[in-house]
């Protein structure tokens, strides 16, 4: 679930850090440019692992600051495809079973990866699998909050990088367009579609 990714960026110290040790300001100034953010086909960073290298510093004319290239590891949030993860019910729609683990929420277990055969129930607003016995079908609901056993299948990354309009009316007719159709830059696809995974109630009642 998460994996240490070596990285090399170059880190600008203000002037009033000066007093402070070289490696905690390079540290803090690193978790705050990269934590809870998605680095492009990388993952969602957590936090700083270590330096592993510091580089000289250099100040520029014009810019009291340092900047010192820094190269580290990062703890990143980046399942395997096949790994199994829990997390909790969000909410259910037409477009399938949205699940969180706390931390990201962006993970969507669409409708043709859940236990077969499922239905939507428009007025609960869940997703129902109808469980087979020989005593006949059982609704089996999967409710919101309850926890939930999936596996990853697929993952989808979006450069959400802002982009320069191309003249400005496309700015202007287009503005309202790009505040709905805000994608995540990270979004994992789930799948329940075996024994044993799904709702956890569903194994352990049994």
């Amino acid at each position: 679930m998460f994996v240490l990714v070596e990285m090399t960026d170059t880190v600008r110290i203000p002037p009033w850090q000066f007093e402070r040790k070289l490696n905690d300001s390079i540290a803090e100034e690193l978790n705050k440019k990269l934590a809870n953010k998605v680095v492009y086909n990388v993952g969602l960073c957590i936090c700083l692992y270590d330096i592993t290298k510091l580089e000289d510093s250099y100040i520029f004319p014009g810019d009291g600051a340092s900047h010192t290239k820094v190269h580290f590891r990062y703890v990143v949030f980046h399942p395997f495809l096949d790994e199994i993860l829990i997390g909790q019910i969000k909410s259910c729609s037409q477009d399938g079973v949205h699940v969180s683990i706390g931390f990201f929420d962006d993970i969507v277990i669409p409708p043709e990866s859940l236990q077969q055969p499922a239905k939507f129930d428009e007025a609960e607003q869940v997703w129902v699998w109808e469980y087979e016995t020989e005593e006949g079908a059982h609704d089996l609901y999967m409710d919101i909050g309850e926890e939930i056993r999936f596996r990853v299948v697929d993952e989808t990354f979006v450069d959400t990088s802002p982009t320069g309009p191309s003249s400005a009316e496309a700015s202007t007719s287009t503005a309202a367009e790009e505040v709905q159709k805000k994608e995540a830059p990270y979004t994992l696809v789930g799948s329940i579609s075996e024994p044993g995974l799904g709702l956890l109630s569903w194994w352990t009642n049994s």
